[in-house]
């Protein structure tokens, strides 16, 4: 048969109309032929409809012709959302600082639960002093003033008084005055040392210008009845004294039970026990 096919050698370069390119590899461009158009570039004017509106874009990266979104627009945006946050951010702030101040202030001023805190004492300028602290006497009874025919013994032991002397008050008449200085007007509390022979005594107690009044002298040492020794006790009266002399004596009045012995006399500012 007839030979159909055959190869015609061409000079290298030259390209006949029709010929189908060699094969390029996938995602290869061709080279580009200066001088020559693309065989694959068309017109605009050649798509239906004519050429395609372009938006311009703005901002860097846009130039004439190309589409994109609007990247000027969208940093404002972004810049307004961040100053937003920033905002809200340092309000959160100063709130949570008012917060914690409040809770601060609370609890140095309740203190936490179950506890006081103690109220600070007011602060006192240099021309503002306390008054010195006066100590009130105590007066053995060996240094009174006697009336009647009272007088000092020491022969009955325990006596606290210097030398062991005490007044005896048991018979009508006797007394024994004691003189005493306080700072200030106000109430006071006597206290009487002394010692009765396991009985119960009642004396008679005079303030200034008062009238007498009785004070107990009972037999608070529970000692038997004759045993002075063991007879000593202690007993009170309040009284109400002025500021600077004031008298108070003890003595045995008609219708007392005198039958004591008198050992020391002390004064205690207010009415204590």
């Amino acid at each position: 048969m007839p030979r159909t096919s055959y190869n015609q050698v061409r000079t290298v370069g030259e390209r006949q109309y029709g010929q189908v390119p060699p094969q390029q590899a996938y995602g290869q461009q061709p080279p580009p032929q200066y001088g020559r158009p693309n065989p694959q570039y068309a017109a605009p004017e050649t798509y239906p409809g004519g050429a395609p509106t372009v938006t311009q874009g703005g901002g860097r990266g846009s130039g004439p012709g190309r589409g994109g979104p609007n990247t000027k627009a969208l940093l404002i945006a972004a810049v307004a959302v961040v100053a937003v946050v920033l905002i809200g951010i340092g309000a959160a702030l100063m709130t949570g600082d008012d917060s914690d101040k409040k809770k601060d202030e609370a609890g140095s001023s309740q203190g936490p639960a179950g506890e006081v805190e103690e109220s600070p004492e007011p602060t006192k300028s240099a021309d503002e002093k306390s008054p010195p602290a006066v100590e009130l006497p105590k007066q053995d009874a060996a240094t009174l003033s006697l009336g009647g025919s009272a007088a000092l013994d020491n022969s009955v032991k325990g006596a606290k008084g210097a030398n062991g002397q005490y007044i005896s008050l048991n018979e009508v008449g006797r007394s024994a005055t004691w003189t005493v200085d306080v700072p200030a007007d106000g109430p006071y509390t006597l206290y009487v040392t002394y010692g009765v022979p396991g009985k119960d005594a009642k004396t008679s107690l005079t303030v200034n210008d008062e009238e007498p009044r009785s004070i107990n002298m009972k037999n608070y040492a529970q000692a038997a009845e004759g045993d002075l020794e063991k007879g000593w006790t202690n007993t009170y009266a309040y009284v109400q004294l002025k500021k600077g002399s004031n008298t108070l004596m003890l003595s045995c009045r008609e219708g007392d039970s005198c039958d004591a012995n008198l050992d020391q006399l002390e004064l205690k500012a207010g009415h204590t026990k």
